[in-house]
């Protein structure tokens, strides 16, 4: 393969090169470099980038070599992308907000730093909507980032930029992170892998609140493999984030080579909290179909998750006011009007209000639990919708249903965040107009190694991995 078509390869394949000494960290950063030269301008995926640093780290490595012995989830000297709501020491990083528009941090996030400690090469950051909020990804800093399937249509968000540059080939591995399906929707929009892992699995922070469980940082990647050999980078206790887990006995990256079909799983359209647009549920009911040919019992079948809209938008709240509430005394004329309303919701909480959610949610999610008790593997559509227009800063409507907020139409995320369980959207199929659809595949709580199994063998059913990465299409 020439050095020009490197981009075309998996992440465990160019890790693989690396440590034959088949090819150079100084060779994927200058291949990386290249794709994104070529392609960025037809997508803003990548805003900045930080390639001089990149190069005098692949330049360190190469002269260093490789540790002895290798840490699991070694990545050889692969460059990545980091969402830009993650510090990177003297990188850029934005937020997607004005108000930190020249901000340049001195400390890396925990994650960062774990990355590289494992042999990651950060090459640059990932556009994303302001703070992270909406499922649409743009901003007043960089502007919009487009599909590379249909460059008229939406990534989603708000781990956009990540998802773009993944499915155009800029990068092999990239950073995410979820709280109402930040991971799942982009993912969906652009026919990759994008899972939210269990709380503490991958440590956040340094953290300005502890012990807080909705959002979480995980791996985005164009195939189960590959998805699993960055979450293995990512796993593992930290000392600063008291959240965190000890990594599992068996590394995620074995669970996919050893992939064996589930028992018993089932699906549900909808799960009971949303309206679906029927060809997308179509797709997703075909894909879980898929798994019947593997033997596996699939019925239609969902949990409780009652309650769940008013849980979501109340603990959601509460995390703005607590991240933000200051900026909004401050900066509040360079905030976006989702985030005000989203601050100012949280400030105006009742403690009877926060401790009704709290006390709910802990109902869901032993509701979930005895789901699980039936059930190894719950399926459903990862998104309602097929990609949209770039210009949407939301999804209205859905199946002749209208929503009353502008987080409404991500339900079927938000509500499987509520449970802790961890899930990750698969590719499931392509519309009539030729755009990605995303099959969510849900898992006991800290069941990432079942789901991305599941993911692998639906891969080998469809084939639809080996559609990526693809060159960014023109509008229409």
């Amino acid at each position: 393969m020439s050095d020009d078509a490197l981009w075309r390869l998996t992440a465990a394949e160019a890790i693989r090169r690396l440590e034959a000494g088949e090819v150079t960290p100084l060779d994927l950063v200058e291949a990386a470099a290249a794709r994104i030269a070529e392609t960025d301008d037809a997508l803003n995926a990548m805003p900045t980038l930080c390639l001089e640093q990149a190069r005098d780290r692949a330049r360190q490595m190469m002269e260093q070599g490789p540790p002895d012995p290798k840490p699991r989830g070694w990545l050889a000297g692969l460059p990545v992308a980091i969402k830009d709501l993650e510090d990177t020491a003297g990188v850029r990083t934005t937020y997607g907000s004005p108000i930190f528009a020249d901000h340049v941090p001195e400390r890396s996030a925990l994650m960062v730093e774990r990355l590289e400690a494992r042999g990651a090469i950060v090459i640059g950051k990932a556009n994303t909507p302001e703070f992270g909020a909406g499922a649409s990804t743009f901003n007043e800093v960089f502007g919009r980032t487009h599909n590379p399937w249909n460059r008229a249509k939406s990534v989603a968000g708000s781990s956009g930029g990540s998802a773009a540059a993944l499915a155009a080939g800029q990068v092999w591995l990239a950073s995410g992170s979820d709280l109402g399906g930040s991971l799942r929707n982009p993912a969906s929009f652009t026919g990759i892998v994008g899972l939210r892992p269990a709380p503490g699995r991958v440590p956040k922070g340094p953290p300005t609140r502890l012990y807080t469980n909705l959002s979480v940082l995980g791996p985005m990647a164009r195939n189960a493999l590959d998805t699993a050999i960055l979450l293995d980078a990512l796993s593992g206790a930290h000392v600063e984030d008291p959240m965190t887990l000890d990594a599992p006995a068996q590394a995620f990256a074995d669970a996919v080579r050893e992939a064996a079909p589930p028992r018993r799983i089932a699906f549900s359209a909808d799960l009971g909290v949303t309206p679906v647009e029927p060809e997308v549920a179509a797709i997703c009911r075909a894909a879980a179909e898929r798994f019947a040919d593997l033997g596996c019992i699939v019925e239609e079948a969902s949990p409780d998750l009652s309650g769940a809209h008013e849980i979501f938008q109340t603990l959601r709240a509460v995390g703005f006011a607590a991240d933000s509430g200051a900026l909004l005394r401050s900066h509040r004329e360079q905030m976006k009007p989702d985030v005000i309303w989203n601050i100012e919701k949280g400030l105006a909480l009742t403690a009877a209000e926060i401790a009704r959610a709290e006390q709910e949610r802990a109902k869901l999610f032993q509701r979930m639990l005895g789901f699980f008790e039936s059930y190894d593997l719950l399926l459903c559509p990862a998104t309602i919708v097929p990609p949209y227009p770039v210009e949407w800063r939301t999804v209205e409507e859905a199946a002749g249903q209208s929503f009353e907020t502008y987080i409404d139409w991500l339900a079927i995320a938000y509500a499987v965040t509520l449970t802790t369980c961890p899930a990750l959207s698969a590719p499931a199929g392509l519309t009539a107009e030729g755009l990605p659809v995303g099959l969510q595949i849900v898992g006991p709580p800290r069941g990432e190694a079942a789901i991305l199994a599941a993911t692998a063998l639906l891969e080998r059913q469809t084939g639809l991995a080996d559609l990526l990465p693809i060159d960014p299409r023109p509008a229409g």
